[in-house]
């Protein structure tokens, strides 16, 4: 079995392949501290809880946007799973070729969800990524990563109401009754999620302008993006094990 670790800023996912079917998922907290001991019984034991021994995992795949916890992480991984993992990271066989002007820059996290999409659902496609940050990343029909836009996420526009004002509360990110609303909580959440709605039909709209792909694909993922997705005919489908989908991807691309 294949072991895929998605590090994002908010939670580390995990996904358990058997071939190409998905078994299990879960998921802790990236941003709490944690040791090498931590990290390898906290994975063992979530993989005994799916019904997956540590010993069944033959080989596994991490992509990490948080340099500062891999060290703990793959210490815990190496020595409670036993084996060596595939990084995503500079030389690492990909399949989709980086053609803005510094592929440097790009972060592992955007790579992964452009092979993952431009394999599944061909080119030219736009990846919309709803975590942390919202990212849209555009492949061409040709498998190049082309173009890449960031944007505040909705747990971060949220996260900056709550603590940049006195008055307002912390609220739970759901799209309220009508937009017309009536207290200061549905207000935050009219806000929030129409705002999240209207950034991401009039990006789209401007890359389907700018580069005249009319038909191109629109592709949803990340903890928050199904109740985007929802409410927007600008996406056509939301798949919420893309990322998970491209590591397993990536790594039979480097023969493993």
């Amino acid at each position: 079995m294949l072991l895929t670790i998605d590090v994002g800023n908010t939670n580390i996912t995990y996904g358990v392949y058997q071939d190409a079917e998905l078994k299990a998922t879960f998921r802790m907290m990236s941003k709490q501290l944690r040791t090498s001991d931590e990290y390898g019984v906290s994975i063992v034991s979530l993989l005994k809880y799916n019904r997956v021994s540590a010993e069944e995992i033959s080989g596994i795949i991490v992509a990490s946007v948080v340099p500062n916890i891999m060290h703990s992480l793959l210490g815990g991984i190496e020595r409670y799973l036993g084996k060596k993992p595939l990084i995503v990271g500079p030389g690492i066989k990909s399949g989709i070729k980086i053609v803005t002007e510094n592929p440097k820059e790009i972060g592992p996290d955007r790579i992964v969800d452009a092979v993952a999409a431009y394999e599944k659902y061909g080119g030219p496609v736009l990846v919309i990524d709803f975590g942390t940050a919202t990212t849209y990343d555009l492949v061409n029909d040709k498998g190049e990563f082309c173009a890449g836009i960031t944007a505040p996420g909705i747990r971060i526009s949220a996260k900056a109401l709550w603590e940049g004002t006195a008055r307002l509360p912390e609220v739970e990110i759901k799209k309220p009754a009508s937009i017309l609303a009536q207290n200061t909580v549905t207000s935050m959440q009219a806000g929030l999620v129409y705002g999240q709605i209207g950034q991401t039909e009039y990006i789209v709209n401007q890359v389907k302008k700018e580069t005249g792909y009319d038909t191109m694909r629109v592709i949803a993922t990340g903890g928050l993006g199904s109740i985007i997705a929802d409410e927007t005919d600008c996406i056509e489908i939301y798949d919420r094990t893309l990322t998970l989908d491209g590591l397993r991807y990536i790594y039979q691309r480097n023969g493993r």
